[in-house]
């Protein structure tokens, strides 16, 4: 049987390298990721690589494009959507909400009370209505769960109480639901792209970010904020994407490979970040990069928050899940 060449878009002008399909040559899929090899993102995709090889069992061929060479998450997805340039990726449900208003809620704030409880919900598939609505919408199939990364919030001063971060200047993600929460709890949250972080910093245009201990390390945010603040405030879940246009074209034992290979590649990301997670934050706090404040009004910050998670949460459509969620407990 003919195979065809896939490339996911591959001729287009991000990708200008020309090659000759051959009926002969083997499928060819590309990854994105925006990080280096050392990144828990990273080491999900190729475990993701090895498995779907494994699976599959023939001929093919992957290659992940790393360190942000094709953009940024946001443009990762839309290329799954598109079926162009990149097949598969890891991407923040915070730059899905073009097409899904539920999808930033998965991965919002005080949403998870621990990491026992973050694992439960995924392990009872809870959020499958939201990668139904995903896949319907933006056809982009979430085929696997990774993340478990803990988010605190890394400032260029000190701060351990509701009282000494009002009015805090913190960039966070494009979601509303992350502007609205940081506001509920007193800061003035403003939405700056990733790689602009650092330098907004820097040049005081923001005081503070937030993010798990693998994007402090690898951005270096701890060279313009030094300061953790433990907040705590969110556990990540970074979906393992896959473009349903190009999904579509595969066949069928490639297509049960991918799916079988996604579900395991999420299992292994999550306990990959989540043991790294307080690894690298002793690492930089002992190498005198970092140090970490604890934060004292965790406990009150939340109750601040929870009102609007609830009006957010049904404004949405998603108070099922949140309901469920929180029985979770």
């Amino acid at each position: 049987m003919k195979r065809r060449m896939l490339v996911g878009g591959i001729a287009a002008s991000t990708l200008a390298a020309p090659f000759i399909a051959n009926a002969q040559a083997p499928l060819t899929l590309n990854g994105a990721v925006q990080f280096n090899d050392d990144h828990a993102f990273n080491k999900t995709l190729l475990k993701f690589e090895e498995l779907v090889k494994k699976y599959y069992g023939k001929p093919i061929n992957f290659v992940l494009h790393r360190n942000s060479s094709l953009g940024l998450e946001k443009q990762y997805f839309e290329y799954m959507a598109q079926g162009k340039a990149v097949d598969y990726g890891i991407v923040s449900p915070a730059h899905m909400s073009t097409f899904s208003k539920a999808a930033p809620f998965i991965d919002a704030p005080f949403l998870f009370k621990d990491l026992a409880q973050w694992n439960k919900v995924l392990e009872l598939d809870l959020l499958k209505p939201v990668a139904d609505e995903i896949a319907q919408k933006a056809d982009v199939m979430l085929i696997g769960y990774a993340g478990g990364g803990v988010r605190n919030i890394f400032i260029n001063k000190p701060m351990s109480t509701l009282a000494e971060i009002k009015g805090l200047k913190v960039r966070v993600q494009g979601a509303p639901i992350w502007s609205k929460t940081f506001a509920a709890a007193g800061m003035s949250p403003t939405v700056i792209a990733y790689n602009e972080v650092y330098n907004a910093i820097q040049n005081n245009v923001i005081s503070a970010g937030e993010n798990e201990a693998a994007g402090v390390e690898t951005m270096k945010f701890y060279e313009v904020a030094p300061n953790l603040a433990m907040t705590e405030h969110a556990i990540t879940i970074r979906p393992i994407c896959f473009s349903g246009k190009t999904f579509k074209t595969l066949p069928k034992d490639l297509q049960e490979a991918i799916v079988k290979a996604g579900k395991e590649a999420g299992t292994y990301g999550r306990q990959v970040e989540s043991s790294e997670d307080t690894q690298k934050l002793d690492a930089l706090e002992k190498a005198g990069k970092l140090k970490r404040i604890p934060f004292k009004d965790r406990a009150e910050m939340k109750k601040l928050v929870d009102p609007v998670m609830a009006a957010y949460a049904k404004e949405i459509g998603a108070d099922g899940i949140f309901a469920k969620i929180v029985a979770t407990n």
